[in-house]
């Protein structure tokens, strides 16, 4: 028997990409839904994605951008896309984040953000002094250490990608949601283009004799997208959301 799930991640605000992705699924007859985080941090009036995240009630796991809009709300501070999502989130949205959990277990899965104890570390990806590049398997199994789960669903670096250790550990990232580029200066500077402005997700098959996935690319109108994080003000966003480069 085949039990397929949809892996979804960083969504960051996007609900344009967001519905494009939900549509696609429904038209697969996918019933089962995950969610790995970074929901609302975004250029994005982040109601439309709250709201929508609610109603559906998916197991999701708390990203880092999540955990700062909370910490924002509680009047810490952070950077102008933090505040600009936090003053326009409800308390029930805030309320609704601050219990999502770092990990969760679903469908032999185990769900988090960045790696299963630190939700700002890059699993797939290591970055130098050179910039991102793809992780190699030992420095992966160092991360993970002593996990013996089967399959390992991530998100975070924006980077689809399907790795199969040779633990027999298969991990998928299904890539941005809503953020197909961006830049960062931590733990050095990066950046991360998949090339695209489609939005991502994945699909899981998991089956009795192994468990398969993929990636999947959805077209929406990321133009509009585009324009709407320009008007509001964050002309990079606007880049990488039109572009999938910085």
């Amino acid at each position: 028997m085949t039990h397929r799930v949809a892996v979804i991640s960083d969504i960051h605000g996007n609900v344009r990409a967001l519905d494009a992705v939900l549509a696609d699924i429904k038209r697969r007859g996918i019933c089962d839904i995950v969610n790995l985080g970074d929901c609302a941090y975004g250029p994005f009036d982040p109601k439309p994605v709250m709201n929508r995240l609610l109603e559906l009630d998916l197991p999701t796991v708390s990203g880092n951008e999540d955990r700062i809009l909370i910490e924002v709300a509680s009047c810490s501070s952070h950077s102008r896309t933090a505040a600009f999502c936090a003053e326009r989130l409800d308390s029930r949205h805030i309320d609704w984040l601050a219990k999502l959990p770092l990990t969760l277990n679903v469908h032999g899965a185990l769900l988090f953000h960045g790696t299963p104890t630190d939700d700002t570390q890059y699993l797939l990806t290591a970055v130098d002094e050179s910039g991102a590049h793809p992780r190699d398997e030992q420095e992966i199994h160092q991360i993970l250490g002593l996990s013996s789960h089967p399959l390992l669903l991530c998100g975070h670096d924006h980077t689809p990608r399907i790795v199969m250790l040779q633990s027999g550990c298969f991990v998928v990232n299904p890539g941005s949601v809503g953020c197909p580029a961006y830049t960062d200066d931590h733990p050095y500077p990066h950046t991360i283009e998949t090339g695209t402005p489609d939005a991502r997700y994945a699909i899981v098959e998991i089956r009795e004799d192994g468990t398969t996935a993929e990636l999947i690319r959805v077209t929406y109108d990321w133009n509009a997208a585009a324009q709407e994080a320009e008007a509001n003000g964050f002309p990079n966003w606007a880049h990488w959301i039109a572009t999938g480069g910085t």
